[in-house]
């Protein structure tokens, strides 16, 4: 979607002004209206515009949540859930106006079932203060995205991350959900069995469904014991087709990864500078392997075979702890890294995932758009399940630039779904990518309408995100 179509919609200025009062009068100092308040519960980490909401409620039970969709539904006013504020694509912006229900005093672990391998949350609980709490149980939850995200948001966009080729997404990962429908219901879609035939599988339905069709309150996850030793490294190569090879022989030779991060060239020139690292200014793999203190020494042994295969090496590896945490906080630090090679830029952060037979020649293709484009536009990928992000660094004052880098965002969402792959691997769609959904699924999106009208007839929930307007 272009940034001119990021329109606002049509508001009903009556019911917001009505819903303001009685919400303010119902939730006191939990309501607030303050401009900054208000935009900091909108947009803020891309160059998408910020639209704010109304006002915001603190929310600090299910019950809240109810209480407040209720108000809204009443007076046909949005309502937009707010976890961190991490997501990437316009998710938490109210372009109608209406109220935003923060959820990070939700905070709360209800339980832990370690036997089981599995906990409850409120949907506030941030990954790391989740993994924090269950330190001294030997269990921790896998899913990183990255960003300190909240558990209800990650399963909202159907989070993954770094460690997703072992452990998977949040698909894979939620058991159930607590959720408020849009009349203010309240529906549980599962429970903590690990499997079920049991109708219709309304956990994974709302999982990903962006906070369109229910607020999510409490989230049931699936836990992993922490392994009893972890090895990790950095390999480089001549080129990143020759990294995407050695990656699917690792995968094919069944070599049990729990990461496998691909940087190219320009991103490893960034990270040196920012994380001072000591590697070759080339296209590498970060690895981490979890197991056995053998098995993770003859997995790391065995990578670093076949990346001699590929004209890839030295592999540098380390079962030290302190010295895999620097590494992994360099990749996690991409981001900030990247803003150094053009200081004062925005950053348009983008991803697509494609099947990893297929990745090599999206990366080469997309690298090519980058050059043709003049962008300054580093890479790094999630390459062992296909998925890779571009962050292109533009002046958002400069409409050519903006230009430049939409019609590359454009392009490779294209490129990704022509080689049966996705437009968006984790981001999801937001409003940034409404507009290439029909491209990907066809006469799919008229059955989300359907769903999403049978689940919200009034349009009150997190309206003008995923689904693009009908015509």
């Amino acid at each position: 979607m272009a940034l001119s179509d990021l329109k606002a919609m049509a508001r009903n200025e009556e019911g917001i002004a009505t819903a303001l009062g009685i919400l303010k009068q119902k939730f006191g100092e939990r309501f607030q209206a303050g401009q900054a308040i208000r935009e900091q519960h909108g947009h803020t980490t891309t160059y998408l515009p910020n639209q704010a909401p109304d006002g915001v409620v603190f929310a600090e039970s299910t019950a809240d949540v109810q209480d407040v969709v209720r108000v809204c539904a009443e007076h046909r006013v949005p309502v937009i859930a707010f976890g961190t504020g991490t997501s990437l694509e316009g998710h938490v912006n109210a372009p109608a106006g209406g109220i935003s229900v923060d959820t990070s005093r939700m905070d709360k672990v209800v339980s832990v079932n370690a036997d089981d391998l599995d906990c409850t949350v409120e949907a506030g609980v941030t990954r790391e203060a989740l993994n924090t709490y269950l330190r001294d149980t030997g269990l921790f939850f896998p899913i990183d995205p990255g960003a300190n995200a909240s558990l209800g948001g990650m399963a909202a966009t159907r989070a993954s991350g770094t460690n997703a080729v072992r452990y998977g997404t949040m698909r894979e990962n939620v058991l159930a959900l607590r959720a408020v429908m849009a009349d203010g219901s309240e529906v549980v879609t599962s429970h903590r069995a690990r499997k079920s035939s049991a109708g219709y599988d309304l956990t994974r339905l709302l999982v990903g469904s962006e906070g369109t069709l229910g607020i999510i309150t409490e989230v049931t996850l699936k836990l992993q014991g922490i392994p009893q030793a972890i090895s990790g490294g950095v390999c480089p190569f001549p080129s990143v087709e020759a990294a995407c090879q050695a990656v699917i022989a690792t995968i094919q030779m069944g070599i049990s990864v729990a990461r496998i991060e691909l940087v190219n060239a320009l991103q490893m020139r960034a990270m040196k500078i920012y994380s001072k690292l000591d590697y070759p200014e080339s296209p590498c793999l970060f690895l981490e392997f979890h197991g056995s203190d053998a098995g993770v020494a003859e997995q790391a042994e065995n990578f670093g075979e076949i990346a001699a295969e590929y004209g890839g090496g030295p592999f540098l590896w380390t079962t030290v702890a302190e010295e895999r945490a620097k590494l992994w906080r360099a990749r996690h630090d991409a981001y900030w890294a990247s803003q150094t090679l053009r200081p004062g830029a925005r950053a348009l952060s983008t991803d697509a995932c494609v099947p990893i037979s297929r990745l090599a020649e999206c990366i080469a293709e997309t690298e090519a758009d980058i050059e043709r484009l003049g962008l300054i536009a580093p890479i790094v990928g999630h390459v062992g399940d296909g998925n890779f992000h571009t962050l292109v660094l533009m002046d958002p004052n400069d409409p050519t630039d903006i230009g430049r880098a939409e019609e590359f965002v454009k392009r490779l969402a294209e490129r990704a779904i022509s080689m049966d792959g996705t437009s968006t691997g984790e981001h999801g769609i937001g409003q940034g990518k409404m507009g290439l959904m029909e491209r990907e699924h066809g006469h799919g999106v008229a059955v989300m309408r359907a769903i999403k009208q049978a689940l919200d007839p009034q349009n009150i929930l997190n309206p003008g995100k995923m689904l693009p307007a009908a015509d």
